[in-house]
This record gives structure tokens, C-alpha cells and sequence, in this order.
């Protein structure tokens, strides 16, 4: 179980910082969402590598260019298109739309890996790189290119929902926090812990089992007692 308590503030949110955080450049909050968003990124593709093709209706046509339209959607391509190899510069403004999914990904598996001194992974598509970068978030957190990354995991995520319509869900858990005793836990689809939103408490699902096994066994005994 976490708690989380005001202090200075986090680079990237300006939440307060639990003691235990005050040598990174992420609070708790920030760097599970992004070993959040690496976890949701497979599905995500699932969809939207089916939602490459324009969406056609039975309307009438309307006139202008002689140039037909391409057959898929140039945002979709353009996040599923591949990547260099390298850090690419626009001096002259060409790049248009949002970077590849993978040229996002490869230039912070890129940096990790340099300095760490490590091999990347064998395969150079999103979702080895997402898998590749999730260990090492933990180091990351420390460096000062968390916000960075952050903030571009964050704007990737944000387009790509905008595109397949899928967002995580949060769903309440019917039983009290076992810190405040109200009804406010929720669980959030690919977050690590169940959250408390009245104290701010983390949980496990491991801890809250083991923590309703415990006051079921409590129950049983006073009911034990009372009988005798």
C-alpha cells in the first residue's frame, strides 16, 4: 500500500511529491501513466491498424480535384508509417502531422539504451519497443528527460485515442479503502494499483485480496466467539 502526501511539486503535473520521490524528475502519478500508456499501446495498434482505410458513405459525390484521394487515412498512415533509424531535424518546416508511433518509441529506446550501455531490442516495431522501454521506467523517472518523455508519451497517446475512439476505463471497486474506510477505490484499465480517490492510498489487487481474506477471518472469529 502507497500513500502520497504534499511536497515539492512534479515537473510534469505540479502534483506534490511523496518524500520517496524527491530524487526524480516524475511523481508516482506520472510515471504510472506512462508505464501505463506502454501497456495499452498493443491494443491500440490492433485498432488502429484496422482503421487505416477512409471511412466511405453512399452520398453524393461532390466535385473538385481531379485527383481521386488516397484510399487510406494519411493520420493513421502517418502513425504507422516507419521511422528512421537515427534523430531527424526539419531546419525547413516539411514535417507535417504526428511522428511515427515507432520514430516516438526508437529515439527514447535510442537515448536508454546509449546511456545504460545496452542492447535495444531485436525488433524495431512499436510494440517491442514499448515492451523494451517498460523495465527501465523506474531509472528513467530520474533523469532529466522524464518530463520530456512524459509529455510525448502523453501527446502520442492523445492522438492515437483520437483515432480509435478507445479510451481506458475507470471503474469503481465496491468495497471500503482499508486506510479511510470510504467507498472510494476505482480501478483504471492498464494502471499498475487500484486508487483510492478520497485519500489518495495505492493497492495492489494482490493487497486488497489478502486484505479482504484478513477481515473475512476477523468476522469469522467474532462470529465464533459470539456463538460460544
Amino acid at each position: 500500500m502507497t500513500t502520497t502526501t504534499a511536497g515539492p511539486l512534479c515537473p510534469a503535473c505540479s502534483r506534490g511529491l511523496h518524500p520517496d520521490e524527491l530524487d526524480r524528475w516524475l511523481c508516482g502519478a506520472c510515471l504510472r501513466a506512462v508505464r501505463a500508456w506502454l501497456a495499452e499501446l498493443p491494443a491500440q495498434l490492433v485498432v488502429l491498424r484496422g482503421s487505416r482505410l477512409r471511412e466511405t458513405t453512399d452520398g453524393p459525390r461532390v466535385a473538385g480535384s481531379r485527383t481521386p484521394p488516397l484510399p487510406g487515412r494519411l493520420d493513421t498512415l502517418n502513425l504507422l508509417g516507419p521511422c528512421s533509424p537515427g534523430d531527424v531535424t526539419d531546419p525547413h518546416g516539411d514535417q507535417h502531422g504526428p511522428l511515427p508511433i515507432a520514430g516516438v518509441l526508437g529515439s527514447w529506446v535510442r537515448l536508454v539504451a546509449e546511456d545504460r550501455h545496452l542492447e535495444g531490442p531485436q525488433r524495431g516495431d512499436p510494440e517491442h519497443f514499448a515492451a523494451w522501454l517498460g523495465p527501465h521506467l523506474d531509472w528513467a523517472a530520474g533523469q532529466p528527460w522524464a518530463t520530456e518523455l512524459h509529455t510525448e508519451l502523453q501527446q502520442m497517446m492523445r492522438t492515437i485515442r483520437g483515432i480509435t475512439r478507445v479510451r481506458p476505463r475507470t471503474r469503481a471497486i465496491p468495497r471500503p479503502c482499508p486506510s479511510c474506510a470510504t467507498l472510494a477505490l476505482a480501478k483504471t484499465d492498464w494502471q499498475t494499483y487500484v486508487e483510492c480517490q478520497a485519500c489518495g492510498s495505492l493497492y495492489t489487487d494482490t493487497e486488497l485480496a489478502d486484505t479482504a481474506a484478513a477481515e473475512l477471518a476477523r468476522l469469522q472469529r467474532e462470529e465464533q466467539d459470539t456463538a460460544a
